[in-house]
């Protein structure tokens, strides 16, 4: 069967070259294929895809799938004078594409290539840097409809090729409500995503366009003739291309030499993966370009340290691991004014922890201490889930405006005594949370002068756009504006403003005052929290009792009496408690299960924006809808426990020591 150099693989191939080896092979599975939070922005492409087309009502769909046959179909429609085609092929010897939409005036062909990516500007010269460069967030997009119109020019020389990117546009509110709903997501044939238009018979069911066009033929030629960056191209256009096509047809590999994006290659899959008999491509590539074998990734390597910018350097040193990193490299590591670590420092304590072998966590006791004393009881911690997507759920509102869905509220009092005070989910179809959202949070934050926590700036980020929202709000359709508005301000910072209870950040205490080397530089709290759990023998005792739980010692709005939240594997390994949630559809028949919308379960971040898009959809069963909505409430409520956890274990060392 022939093999065709795809738009998809090209842009794979100009990522790096090697990878095109790799991409297709179930030997080699890409670990982007199962991430949550880039199957979201996925999917929200498909819609913004179907979106499009509704724009163009007289177009035409290439449903044929094959090569020949899809380009043969094509070529028949293109005899007319003027054609509107979606998915239209385009082969020119072993380069093959297909086009978004692609309308044909006379002799002039325009593409359009749909993005769900924001736009707040007017032209093409948006996109540039003020050197005259393409800006590095649109070279992907630009480069794929470059390589589209190379290949369309090529295959129909005597027409005049255009090339236009089709963006949302984040100026233009939707005008119709429930704008998103009316395209449906529905998985099928081999987990294949479709889109189901719904309550569309005409351009006007839609509103106002909510999705620019922009002219870029100009930054096309740029990166025709390599003046697209700062940076000498070693080919041409036209000798890349080539280069990876034949690479590419003969299933060879393009030997790319080592460098600082090696650290997220999608082939760099989990050990897990590897014992399971999956192949590696970062491994087999390493191996061959420095003689490595597997054990050599047993040791940890550079790109584990933590917030440092110079790791091209080091490996352009032919440093590898982060045993082999000199202290030299360092500036010199002076202290923050609160004596908390500094950056230099906390890198430079992760390398001497490898070079030592040493399991044990750093803490700065009496810098916690510091940063305790300064707390007041009654502690709040609380965790937000928030969505953008490109096309609004709601009438007035822009694309990627931020969306506020759900929070999580724990509680401890002075006495230590722990609960999960609170919460809050919007399970209602087609209304817009966020001022409610505000509401609820408020009326449970409103009630002490306590501290409030947060874990990263999230939170704060989320009420501030809030913020911004309510100000831009009718105050004849907010009755509390002004109420709501204070609160934010109370509890937020922004430039030149904090908030006389402005939440305290977790993260930037554990970047501060701790430091685990089970996170292997990671500060996320997933990754933390597991880490904590590992070293803590307080914790452990505390929490592998069942004592959680609706009326347990420790109250729950969600988990059932008696939920252990510590729990060990054959190895005597603590388990992360977020694989500890319970499935989302438990004790549901397969059968049953295949039907629904949301297929997998909700432990992280990126399955709860899938999971609130898909209960806005009209046609989702009461039951999936709640089954979602609790799945939603456990995810939500063990973010906040975990917060919990980390400060109960600073809290116990910080007494005991």
């Amino acid at each position: 069967m022939p093999r065709y150099l795809t738009k998809s693989r090209y842009l794979l191939g100009l990522n790096c070259p090697t990878k095109l080896y790799y991409t297709g092979k179930s030997d080699y599975p890409d670990k982007n294929e199962d991430n949550d939070f880039l199957k979201a922005l996925a999917e929200g492409g498909y819609q913004v895809g179907a979106l499009a087309k509704c724009y163009y009502p007289t177009g035409i769909e290439i449903e044929n799938r094959d090569y020949d046959s899809s380009v043969r179909e094509t070529y028949k429609h293109l005899k007319q004078p003027r054609v509107v085609l979606f998915e239209a092929a385009f082969m020119w010897h072993n380069l093959f594409i297909r086009a978004d939409i692609i309308e044909k005036k006379d002799r002039v062909i325009n593409i359009f290539e749909v993005k769900a990516k924001s736009f707040g500007g007017t032209d093409s010269a948006d996109m540039l840097t003020p050197e005259g460069y393409i800006n590095t967030a649109w070279l992907d997009y630009l480069y794929d409809v470059a390589y589209q119109k190379y290949v369309i020019s090529k295959m129909y020389p005597e027409y005049l090729v255009r090339a236009h990117l089709m963006l949302a546009n984040k100026n233009a509110p939707a005008t119709e409500n429930g704008l998103n709903q009316k395209f449906q997501l529905r998985k099928i044939e081999g987990d294949r995503t479709y889109v189901d238009v719904i309550g569309v018979e005409s351009i006007s069911d839609l509103g106002d366009e909510i999705l620019i066009r922009v002219n870029v033929d100009d930054l096309v030629e740029l990166i025709w003739n390599g003046k697209e960056t700062k940076a000498e191209q070693p080919l041409t256009y036209e000798e890349t291309i080539k280069l990876l096509a034949e690479a590419y047809e003969n299933d060879s590999k393009i030997a790319t030499p080592i460098n600082k994006n090696c650290q997220d290659c999608e082939y760099r899959i989990p050990d897990e993966s590897i014992t399971e008999g999956k192949l590696s491509g970062f491994r087999e590539c390493w191996k061959t370009q420095l003689g490595w074998s597997d054990r050599n990734f047993g040791t940890p390597l550079i790109f584990e340290l933590w917030n440092y910018r110079s790791k091209q350097a080091l490996i352009d040193d032919s440093i590898y691991y982060l045993k082999d990193i000199s202290k030299d490299r360092f500036k010199k590591a002076i202290p923050k004014e609160d004596g908390s670590l500094s950056n230099e420092e906390r890198q430079w304590l992760q390398i001497e922890k490898v070079i030592n072998s040493d399991p044990t966590p750093y803490i700065d006791f009496e810098g916690l201490k510091g940063a305790y004393n300064k707390f007041k009881f009654p502690l709040h911690f609380i965790d937000f889930e928030t969505t953008t997507v490109a096309i609004p759920f709601y009438k007035g509102r822009k694309p990627y405006e931020q969306v506020a869905f759900q929070f999580s509220h724990h509680s401890v009092t002075s006495d230590l005594k722990i609960e999960h005070t609170g919460e809050y989910i919007c399970k209602e179809k087609g209304k817009f949370p966020n001022f409610d959202f505000v509401r609820q949070l408020k009326d449970q934050l409103g009630k002490d002068d306590g501290t409030i926590f947060r874990y990263a700036a999230h939170e704060n980020t989320v009420l501030n756009q809030i913020l911004v929202q309510l100000n831009d709000a009718p105050k004849e359709e907010i009755k509390d504006k002004q109420e709501l508005i204070d609160f934010i301000v109370t509890i937020t910072q922004k430039s030149g403003h904090k908030g006389h209870r402005n939440m305290v950040d977790l993260k930037d205490l554990v970047q501060k005052y701790y430091y685990h080397p089970q996170t292997r530089g990671s500060n996320s709290l997933k990754a933390v929290l597991p880490a904590v759990l590992s070293s803590s023998m307080f914790l452990q005792e505390k929490y592998s009792q069942p004592i959680y739980g609706r009326n347990s010692m420790i109250r729950s709005k969600n988990y059932p009496d008696g939920w252990i939240w510590i729990k060990k594997d054959s190895n005597g390994e603590v388990i992360n408690p977020y694989k500890l949630i319970p499935p989302l559809y438990d004790g549901i028949e397969e059968t049953i299960k295949k039907n629904f919308l949301m297929k997998g379960d909700i432990r992280e971040g990126g399955a709860a924006m899938t999971a609130f898009g898909l209960m806005q959809f009209a046609n989702i069963s009461d039951f999936e809808r709640e089954s979602i909505a609790q799945g939603l409430l456990k995810y939500c409520e063990l973010d906040t426990m975990a917060m919990v956890l980390i400060w109960e274990c600073w809290h116990n060392l910080i007494n005991v020591n």
